[in-house]
């Protein structure tokens, strides 16, 4: 890509064919594909390093699938990792099937959970081995530019170069999460939908965990698990939206009582973890689809386009699901016309969106049900007698647990693997020598 350096102004011009915003899974992904297939592109990510904390760590059969393959699912599990193939629910003390991967696929039939800094810092590695991939970590963007109605690039500063950047691309992609700044600059509303649910986020270290069970019910509330190994996992504990001071004013000593009443195995832990209120951080819920995705010269795609509940996760299959399909239609539309054109159009980009907002639209229904079900038992089913509310919960979960490998089953089982319409990686897109084997 071409970059023309102006000393004097402090500012540099670089003019890539694609520039992605954000490096979280999606944007990584993206890059990685496109950069393998020829196509010029340039990573900005706003943070020095990427070693951050993120609120998703699962990642369903379908990304363990396409990292397979791109021919680098060995590397990926060489990372600290954990396998969830069959997931549990504890409900006063009696433990409940949850799902079951194991019926939808020969290999890729576990859940991974991992930590996402490792897992993007191999992919940024794996982009860097072509001329055509540059990375620009401590760049934050600050707008879109514009010819017209078009986008036609973006305006940034590098911090760590102290340097404006004056991107000129073909195409922007905001893949800049749930505040997306890309987003907002070309004026897309993020069409967030209402919660009454909160989360209480906090992680653990060197605790008894049982990295199966990702959900316990019990007297004093919910505790959902996000496992990163059997000693260290993300912990989130819905309330009633607005509630948050109420439980700080109760006191940090009360809260750890509720979390080890409904996991007695966190005796001993969170009283050495849990100092204090700043160890938690307050999550809304709040997922969101944006009317549209695509428009002259943008895309948008992961959490920036759709985001995704916490409740019945998901979000990390989204992201490198869009990522995928995404790849192919810029391939194709960059293929297809000329460089002298500019701005890729939106009808260029929008089979884009025509195949994954169906797709997106359906999850995001399907994770609204399992949040709907947590706010009813949070906010109306406590109040029901402990008689009544117990046997009830219990087999309400005994029979999902129960339910057979019947074809609905599997179906249930697939689509939370895989999505309802997972995309293949077009490895066509890619150099001879470089090419992956497409196998069924």
């Amino acid at each position: 890509m071409t970059a023309n350096a102006t000393p004097e102004t402090g500012t540099e011009r670089l003019t890539p064919d694609v520039v992605v915003v954000g490096a979280g899974p999606a944007g990584c992904v993206l890059s990685y594909v496109l950069a393998r297939s020829g196509v010029e592109t340039l990573l900005l990510e706003r943070n020095a390093t990427l070693d951050r904390e993120f609120r998703g760590f699962g990642f369903q059969p379908y990304v363990a699938w396409a990292f397979d393959q791109l021919g680098f699912l060995d590397d990926v599990l060489d990372l600290p990792h954990e396998r969830v193939r069959r997931a549990y629910a504890s409900v006063y003390g009696r433990r409940y099937r949850l799902l079951d991967f194991t019926d939808v696929s020969p290999r890729e039939d576990y859940l991974l959970l991992m930590d996402q800094p490792p897992l993007l810092e191999l992919l940024v590695e794996r982009a860097s081995e072509f001329e055509t991939f540059s990375f620009r970590p401590s760049t934050a963007v600050t707008d879109v530019r514009t010819s017209g109605e078009r986008v036609v690039g973006v305006d940034a500063r590098d911090r760590e170069a102290t340097v404006d950047l004056e991107v000129e691309s073909r195409l922007v992609v905001g893949a800049d999460g749930r505040y997306s700044t890309v987003r907002k600059a070309a004026g897309i509303d993020a069409g967030l939908l209402e919660s009454k649910l909160e989360i209480v986020w906090f992680k653990l270290e060197d605790a008894s965990i049982d990295v199966t069970t990702q959900l316990r019910v019990g007297e004093s509330g919910i505790l959902v698990y996000a496992p990163l190994s059997d000693s260290v996992a993300q912990c989130g504990w819905p309330i009633e939206k607005g509630s948050y001071s109420d439980l700080r004013e109760q006191g940090i000593e009360a809260f750890r009582r509720d979390l080890v009443s409904v996991d007695p195995d966190l005796h001993g832990t969170v009283e050495t973890q849990l100092g204090g209120f700043e160890d938690c951080s307050l999550l809304h819920v709040e997922p969101g689809l944006c009317d549209r995705w695509v428009d002259d010269g943008l895309l948008l795609l992961g959490d920036a386009a759709h985001v995704a509940s916490p409740f019945g996760g998901q979000g990390n299959s989204l992201a490198v699901q869009d990522a995928v399909v995404a790849h192919e239609t810029i391939a194709t539309a960059l293929a297809e016309t000329d460089r002298s054109d500019g701005a890729l159009p939106a009808e260029r980009l929008r089979p884009y969106e025509k195949r994954r907002y169906p797709a997106v639209e359906r999850v995001l229904r399907l994770q609204r049900r399992t949040e709907s079900f947590v706010t009813g038992l949070l906010l109306h089913g406590y109040r029901v007698p402990r008689w009544i509310r117990v046997p009830a919960l219990r087999a309400t979960f005994g029979a999902l647990s129960h339910v057979g490998p019947s074809p609905l089953a599997r179906h249930q089982q697939r689509l939370l693997a895989y999505g309802p319409d997972p995309p293949r990686v077009d490895t066509t897109r890619f150099a001879p020598d470089e090419s992956a084997a497409e196998t069924d």
